[in-house]
């Protein structure tokens, strides 16, 4: 039975997850971390004139679970995950997150043809993010160009962080060269890459790659030494996506022998996307900030459903906030009367 698929859809509800616990020796490390950039006199080394503190946006990216993947990613090692923190921050700027560029309109121009698409799940909640080079329509050969496509490609990815569910920290990746297509160059193929591993430590958890031609597979062989063992093990071609247990053929496309066909209409998919992303990250900021909004935060609390229309989680929620806004409040008044 093929169903066709016009939008994106909500992740699952995935019950039964437990939230991981940390040995005593890792809660140090964890703490040693957040106290690094929880600290008052905490600036970003390398942003503007060297006096900028980090922005509501910034520190809701620093949640518990993003301090917890860099100290994995350099195997607890609480010097190199700050360094790395701090790397990330500074590229970030760089990289356009925080300007126009960086926006649905700054890069709707390279999603016109659908060559990203986040649609489905897999069995264990990831969002799946497919790439369809075949579909590419901007020309990546100039600086400027390579720079647009590789935005468009984060962007993606980053729409596919909001739909995630609590307990679900990174993505599976569809790579699908079905109809030739302009692959991508050597160089841009190698600042993804770099991207990949030094800023989204453990954000992929599944990389797919199905229907490669010779010179693509020539090309794989070429790029696979750049690629770290552990982005590497992640790696499967020509996977039986159903066979293998990965996904459920409600939550895959025929081309990966599942049941979805998606045509694609971009003047349909592409706000669908934008409004099930922005709705979800605005109930999520402003949970955050019902909770706090701090650094450390965990994604387990930010990320639980609540029940409920849009409009009646954020409104539920900022009571919440008020409330809280409330108590500091009194504290700070009994601190000055004491």
């Amino acid at each position: 039975m093929v169903v066709e698929h016009k939008t994106p859809i909500p992740p699952p509800s995935l019950p039964g997850r437990t939230r991981p616990t940390l040995t005593e020796e890792e809660q140090k490390k964890y703490e040693t971390v957040l106290g690094h950039f929880t600290d008052p006199k905490f600036v970003v080394p390398g942003v503007g004139d060297g006096t900028h503190t980090l922005t509501e946006e910034e520190k809701f990216w620093l949640t518990r679970e993003c301090i917890l993947r860099y100290l994995r990613a350099t195997k607890w090692n609480e010097k190199d995950a700050i360094h790395r923190l701090e790397e990330t921050l500074k590229w970030r700027h760089e990289f356009g997150y925080y300007g126009e560029e960086m926006t649905p309109a700054g890069v709707e121009n390279e999603g016109l043809t659908g060559k990203e698409l986040a649609f489905g799940y897999d069995v264990c909640g990831r969002p799946a993010l497919y790439m369809l080079p075949s579909r590419q329509n901007t020309d990546g050969s100039t600086t400027e160009g390579q720079r647009k496509q590789l935005q468009y490609a984060i962007f993606m990815m980053e729409r596919a962080f909001d739909l995630m569910a609590p307990g679900v920290e990174n993505l599976a990746l569809m790579i699908d060269f079905s109809d030739r297509g302009k692959n991508p160059s050597m160089g841009t193929a190698r600042l993804m890459l770099s991207y990949l591993q030094n800023h989204f430590p453990e954000r992929l958890g599944l990389a797919l790659v199905c229907n490669l031609p010779w010179a693509v597979t020539a090309f794989f062989k070429i790029i696979t030494p750049f690629i770290d063992p552990v982005t590497r093990a992640k790696l499967k071609f020509n996977p039986d996506v159903i066979a293998d247990g990965l996904f459920e053929p409600s939550q895959v496309t025929t081309k990966w022998g599942g049941e979805v066909e998606i045509p694609w209409d971009h003047g349909t998919y592409w706000p669908a996307l934008m409004k099930l992303s922005a709705e979800r990250r605005e109930v999520q900021l402003t949970k955050w900030r019902a909770l706090g909004g701090t650094i450390g935060l965990s994604e387990w609390d930010i990320r639980e459903e609540e029940s409920g229309t849009v409009d009646e989680k954020k409104s539920a929620l900022e009571e919440k906030v008020d409330t809280v806004s409330e108590g500091v409040q009194t504290a700070e008044a009994v601190a000055v009367a004491a």
